[in-house]
């Protein structure tokens, strides 16, 4: 099993394309639509975050897709799982009747947000995203999963950049990455 997850992370890392310089100079921009587009490696990433899942044998009620990437990964899974999926949004994008949390981001501030509804109490959940940078969004997630009632059972991203530290800002929630630069 072991050395199939290996050929599966090796050939997410091969598709993963990098951008110098790109949204401004200096950053390193991780691209993931070459995974998107290479159905291989979409089940990869699947699988891969499936694998996660059942070895550390989660109960899950739920994924949580962050707004947007998490959106394109995060049913896919929560299909596989025969489980539910919701979403995490930008301020102003849900109907309804929402709960929302303000958070800092590198260059100011944010809010995201979740219909009042879409968490039970008591509901076991799994966080998933394509990134953790600073922390930022994964950050406002679990806090809205804490004012939502649910159990969070970790999160879970595609890639990890380990120089932002992000991990530091989630203690003591587990997070998962599949690849790190």
């Amino acid at each position: 099993m072991e050395g199939l997850s290996e050929s599966k992370l090796q050939l997410l890392r091969r598709r993963i394309h990098t951008f110098p310089d790109f949204p401004k100079r200096g950053i390193m921009f991780r691209d993931i639509c070459p995974i998107l587009k290479d159905p291989t490696a979409l089940t990869a990433v699947i699988d891969l975050f499936e694998e996660h899942v059942k070895i550390n044998q989660w109960e899950v009620d739920l994924i949580v897709g962050l707004d947007a990437r998490g959106f394109l990964f995060g049913p896919l899974l929560a299909q596989r799982l025969s489980v539910g999926f919701v979403m995490v949004r930008k301020k102003g994008k849900l109907p309804g009747a929402t709960v929302s949390v303000a958070y800092d981001l590198e260059y100011g501030k944010a809010e995201a947000e979740i219909q009042e509804d879409a968490v039970i109490p008591g509901q076991k959940v799994v966080i998933l995203d394509d990134l953790l940078a600073t922390g930022g969004t994964l950050f406002a997630a679990c806090e809205l999963m804490k004012k939502q009632g649910a159990q969070i059972q970790g999160c879970m991203v595609i890639i990890e950049l380990t120089e932002l530290k992000g991990l530091d800002r989630l203690r003591p929630h587990s997070v998962f990455s599949l690849v790190q630069y």
